[in-house]
């Protein structure tokens, strides 16, 4: 494989790519600036050892530049749900970075709004609410209704030959700051009045394949019973798929020398200079990794092929390109919001026939695969410290280099950890049971269109089996002999096993999708 290289036709002014690298492996036009952004200036690769008195192995990294700056947690954009699972006829209440939001569609403006998720008369979450004729947010409680700019325009108890109480700035609901980009809805967690053109100076960080019209793209979210730094660290480690997926994906072409079952292999990853808006890194495979902070990772592939053929190589085709895109919020403390996008510029046979479900199926089940040792993983981190990540873990291997540069990115601009304001009190929530932790229903189904239209629609077919199934019964019970004919007979009475059969089978899937599949590594 060669390393990746991806160019634009156009690039943002302040490329993140380019302030990355003096000599990029590949530039990405992401627009991710900071109110006093500079240029950075180069630096030479430095080594990051990541040993033990036993064993030395040194891990390329950069330097981190910017050293005096702070990571300012409430000055980013975050994202908050596809715009695929939203309905524009109701409201949705959501958690992220500690703040309680309701999204929802304001016709007026044609646009999605996000507001803090509480009515100012009597606190009530208006992510509960309607909207009604006239395309305002209505809370429920008492009626209260809100325009796309937090003003309140109704307030059905004031007296109307009253004084116009409605238009008290006490009355306004704080409005968050937000966008629609890559078919998702973005917010900036911050309703301060000088924010309110923040999309004019700084926007979502940007992926041009999504938007390409060569690509195929599938998006997946799912809310994560475990925190946003877990989750970015699991996200960009490649070596744990052929052990955590087992069975269920692969990550790397078979090793020449097979060590293991598995198939595990070293896996050399090259680190450039780190700053406090992410970093990039290469494998020897031909991917590439980007962070940018705080909440996107992406990892592409270009797919080398090699031709025999004079005639094709004389026809310039495009490179065949695979990207992982991931977008990862933090929620609170323990829970995080996972958006995953897959892109790819090539098509395989099965695409006309995997619908959305089916593919959230498979993503559901890769995510449960390691979610419970995730979990467990960062109540042992919460133990021994955020901060003393780097002293508490042994991580010798240039397959943990990424890793290694999330979490020394972390420490040194955040503190080790995300900075929640006084949202919470470090208090870590204790671990659920397994069927609670992986459960598939309110932590994806329940919002996610595709996969509830999908277990809607199993369930119906369901009772319809069970139906059929119980007046075959009936109708067998209560005709007297010789008026059907015995064949006929029997075969309604096969037809009555087939159904009954196929209702259990159906509620065998429907739990297995859609509910709870646990993942027992000692099987697989």
């Amino acid at each position: 494989m060669e390393a990746l290289r991806i160019t634009s036709a156009v690039a943002p002014p302040q490329s993140l790519i380019k302030a990355h690298l003096s000599k990029p492996i590949f530039t990405t036009p992401f627009t991710h600036t900071t109110s006093n952004l500079t240029r950075f200036s180069k630096s030479k690769l430095t080594k990051l050892n990541v040993i033990s008195p036993s064993v030395s192995t040194q891990t390329e990294t950069g330097n981190l530049d910017h050293q005096d700056e702070k990571f300012d947690w409430f000055s980013q954009w975050y994202a908050l749900t596809p715009v695929a699972d939203l309905d524009k006829r109701a409201p949705r209440g959501i958690k992220a970075l500690g703040l309680d939001v309701v999204v929802w569609w304001d016709k007026n403006e044609n646009a999605w709004k996000v507001f803090d998720d509480r009515c100012p008369h009597r606190l009530a979450p208006l992510s509960e609410g309607r909207i009604d004729q006239w395309g305002r947010l209505q809370c429920v409680y008492h009626g209260w209704c809100f325009g796309g700019s937090g003003d309140c325009k109704l307030i059905p108890q004031a007296p109307s030959n009253g004084p116009a109480v409605h238009s008290s700035t006490k009355a306004c609901v704080a409005v968050y700051p937000s966008t629609e980009q890559h078919g998702i809805v973005w917010f900036w967690p911050n309703t301060d009045p000088k924010y309110k053109d923040i999309l004019t100076k700084k926007k979502p960080p940007y992926v041009p394949e999504i938007e390409d019209p060569s690509f195929r793209t599938t998006i997946c979210a799912r809310d994560i019973p475990y925190g946003y730094e877990v989750l970015i660290e699991n996200l960009m480690d490649p070596s744990h798929v052929a052990y955590s997926h087992a069975g269920i994906m692969t990550y790397s072409p078979p090793p020449r020398v097979k060590l293991d079952r598995e198939g595990g292999a070293p896996i050399d990853i090259s680190m450039q200079k780190i700053d406090i808006n992410g970093f990039t890194a290469s494998e020897h495979q031909g991917r590439v990794w980007t962070f940018v902070s705080p909440c996107l990772l992406k990892g592409s592939l270009t797919i080398k092929e090699s031709s025999n053929n004079t005639q094709e190589k004389m026809v310039q085709k495009p490179a065949r390109k695979h990207l992982l895109i991931f977008f990862c919020t933090p929620v609170s403390p323990g829970k995080s919001i996972f958006i995953g996008i897959d892109a790819r510029n090539f098509t395989v046979w099965t695409d006309p026939f995997v619908s959305r479900w089916m593919e959230h199926i498979k993503s559901n089940l890769v995510i449960d695969s390691d979610l419970n040792l995730i979990r467990v993983q960062e109540e042992k981190v919460m133990e021994v410290g955020p901060s003393n990540w780097l002293k508490a873990c042994f991580v010798p291997a240039k397959a943990d280099t990424n890793v290694v540069a999330f979490r020394k990115w972390l420490k040194k601009y955040a503190g080790g950890q995300i900075n929640w304001g006084t949202k919470f009190s470090g208090h870590f929530p204790l671990t659920l049971p397994r069927e609670q932790l992986m459960d598939r229903y309110w932590n994806h189904v329940v919002h996610c269109s595709s996969c509830n239209g999908a277990y809607k629609g199993f369930n119906a077919l369901k009772i319809t089996l069970q139906v059929f199934s119980v007046a075959s019964v009936a109708v067998m019970a209560t005709i007297k002999p010789g008026m059907i004919s015995v064949a006929r007979r029997n075969l309604l009475a096969a037809a009555s096993i087939v159904c009954f059969l196929g209702s259990k089978w159906l509620s065998y899937f429907i739990y297995k999708n859609f509910h709870f599949h646990d993942y027992n590594h000692a099987f697989k």
